[in-house]
């Protein structure tokens, strides 16, 4: 036997053997996130809170809402159509109360409906849940608990309130569903969207406060994602999957636009 050519053989296996190893063992672990999620559990702070003042007369209703959202307009507590000034979202509003504890108000911008709120309070009128409605859009649920009761007021919905951000979460009744895309990226879709690659680089958010996404992958069971507006890191969140694959724990930390910082641990079971 030619020695020159057992050595060829040899070292032909040992490169064959080599690459298929490159080929067997993935350049990065699936991400740990890829399913479908519900939402189970929330504990949420924001620094200050969003805040809502609601004074009420018996001919009219004025409302401020701080925070996230900003909010300043009088309405007519008869039903009737009220114009409201210096407002982007809405020129007109209508407030209706179908009993004690409920009440309907209706948004309008240059004639049409943009949105409608329906307030809605506890037994024992400590609890306020407004769930808003805009054409093409999921409901939004906010929880708001009584920070100071208007003194004699006749209105129930009168006074000073302060939102309850855990208890929105779970009202919200988040869920989550995150696929695989190629060989090292995923599609995400939840509360906002993306589509991005573990490589390090940004990738843009839609419906989302934030403009970009970077992920990164630790281990196995982790995945760090970092937020950017206007190209500065604003949120960091870490994703941790349990080893038997069925709950899922965020951890955020961040500040929003009005300059309010956030803290957020959510706890998510597989569908």
């Amino acid at each position: 036997m030619n020695p020159n050519t057992t050595r060829t053989s040899i070292l032909s296996l040992a490169i064959g053997a080599f690459l298929g190893l490159l080929t067997a063992s993935p350049a990065f672990a699936a991400d740990p996130r890829i399913g479908a999620w519900t939402l189970v559990s929330a504990d949420s702070t924001l620094t200050p809170p969003d805040k809502l003042t609601i004074v009420s007369t018996k001919e009219m209703v004025h409302v401020i809402m701080t925070g996230e959202t900003h909010l300043d307009f009088t309405t007519q507590a008869n039903g009737k159509q009220s114009p409201v000034a210096a407002n982007p979202a809405f020129d007109q509003v209508q407030l209706h109360r179908i009993n004690r504890k409920q009440v309907e108000v209706i948004e309008k911008k240059n004639g049409t409906v943009v949105s409608t709120i329906r307030n809605g309070l506890s037994k024992d009128g400590s609890e306020l849940t407004l769930t808003t409605s805009r054409p093409g859009h999921p409901d939004q649920i906010s929880v708001w608990t009584r920070a100071k009761a208007a003194k004699q007021a006749p209105d129930p919905f009168a006074g000073d309130w302060t939102q309850d951000v855990s208890k929105t979460r779970m009202r919200q009744g988040m869920t989550l569903t995150i696929s695989a895309v190629g060989g090292d990226g995923v599609h995400f879709e939840g509360d906002y969207s993306y589509t991005a690659h573990f490589d390090g680089k940004p990738y843009d958010l839609r419906n989302s406060r934030n403009d970009t996404v970077q992920l990164a992958q630790p281990d196995a069971h982790t995945v760090d994602a970092t937020y950017r507006r206007d190209q500065q890191p604003t949120q960091k969140d870490r994703w941790a999957v349990t080893p038997d694959g069925r709950t899922m724990t965020v951890t955020s930390t961040g500040s929003l636009e009005t300059g309010q910082h956030f803290t957020e641990k959510l706890v998510f079971q597989k569908k």
